[in-house]
């Protein structure tokens, strides 16, 4: 195979930058051969953008009557894992919008799928193209920092006016979003926090619903974790504040790290915490460090990045660098930070009980404001700096 196929699965404002990038010969072997929307008002538009392009308002009629080897999903959140799974029944490769799906339970069925049809699965977190984190990774699971001791990452910049919550039915609604900022804007910290870290064995969480804005769900989070080791973590995000920040630490036994601004800085330790805490003979020593600081010459454009290592993995087996295989790592923490708010703020152990957080979703869903029939997003081909890293 020399060229990849691929239809579009919902052309709103991701959907919409993915089509473009494709159409525009941006991602080499991937061509764009159909275009699926559910909006009338949306089709018409596609057709004078896109002529000659085969236009279709089910996946199903899509699939089913073009020829393709791949698809791209940016529908709401909650038919992701749905759309997933049949995708890859009908031997279609799958590259899905963040999260995965809104339920574990859910996520971990496509994942299986997946597998069971031997057909690649990923998952657009266009974050870990960033060479920042790449870095962080590296130290953190090469063991050049130690043993893990706290990881506390406060991410409060994602801003949102009351205009962008009513740009959309779906938006901050249990029913078609599944959530608020730990669903739409966090799932990229959340995925770079386990992928750095590792996973944690507890979150304790207090999602605070409708606390900036008219909406209901969670504007604003803290997340509590406890690691395997003892190490403790600490999540804080919100889409209430201004200015906010973004600021990783990662302390371990040789040092720390700090990312903040676009920049690395490492304080490395020339001895072991634990062995000068035991071994001095002194009460208030100090243990020497070297000091370094790491700056990307370039940052990589991520979305297309993601999609031509999606292209590419099809092509010529290159490895995925986001696999949907992670996803539900990063959706179980978002799921144990609302279940442990549901539930009076307790500690909620991972892995977590899929069946007790769907039985609490569900309660939920049942009172939701989503209005299917409104739509009043119109999308601009374009890929927003809100999907960038933010500093």
């Amino acid at each position: 195979m020399d060229r990849v196929r691929v239809g579009m699965i919902g052309v709103g404002n991701m959907g919409s930058a993915h089509a473009r990038t494709i159409s525009e010969g941006k991602i080499q072997g991937m061509v764009l051969c159909a275009l699926c929307d559910i909006q009338p008002a949306r089709l018409e538009s596609l057709k004078k953008e896109y002529p000659g392009i085969p236009l279709y308002a089910h996946y199903e009629e899509m699939i089913a009557n073009e020829t393709l080897d791949a698809v791209i999903i940016a529908v709401p959140h909650p038919m992701h894992a749905v759309i997933s799974i049949y995708c890859v029944e009908h031997g279609l490769h799958v590259l899905t919008e963040k999260p995965i799906d809104i339920m574990v339970s859910k996520a971990n069925i496509a994942v299986k799928a997946a597998k069971e049809n031997n057909r690649i699965y990923a998952i657009m977190f266009n974050q870990r193209t960033n060479p920042i984190f790449q870095k962080a990774r590296e130290i953190v699971q090469s063991g050049e920092l130690g043993e893990l001791k706290r990881t506390v990452w406060i991410i409060t910049n994602w801003y949102r006016t009351q205009h962008y919550y009513d740009s959309g039915a779906w938006r901050a609604t249990w029913e078609g979003e599944g959530g608020g900022v730990l669903l739409n804007q966090a799932p990229h910290n959340l995925d770079l926090w386990q992928w750095i870290c590792g996973m944690p064995v507890s979150v304790t969480a207090f999602c605070d619903v409708a606390r900036y804005h008219h909406i209901e769900v969670e504007d604003d989070a803290t997340i509590l974790t406890r690691y395997a080791n003892g190490a403790s973590g600490i999540f804080i995000t919100s889409t209430g504040e201004y200015p906010g920040t973004n600021r990783l630490e990662i302390a371990g036994d040789r040092g720390k790290i700090v990312l903040e601004n676009g920049k690395l800085h490492f304080w490395k330790l020339r001895k072991a915490e634990h062995e000068v805490r035991f071994q001095s003979q002194v009460s208030f020593d100090r243990i020497p460090f070297e000091e370094s600081e790491f700056v990307p010459d370039s940052i990589v454009e991520g979305h297309p990045w993601i999609l031509q290592n999606f292209a590419d993995a099809i092509i010529k087996g290159t490895p995925l660098l986001s696999p949907a295989s992670d996803g539900p790592n990063e959706l179980m923490l978002s799921n144990a930070a609302y279940l442990s708010q549901w539930q009076g703020n307790r500690e909620i152990s991972l892995p977590l009980d899929t069946d007790a957080f769907d039985q609490e979703l569900a309660k939920r869903q049942m009172n939701s404001s989503y209005r299917k029939d409104v739509e009043t997003e119109i999308p601009n081909g374009e890929y927003s700096n809100r999907w960038q890293t933010n500093w």
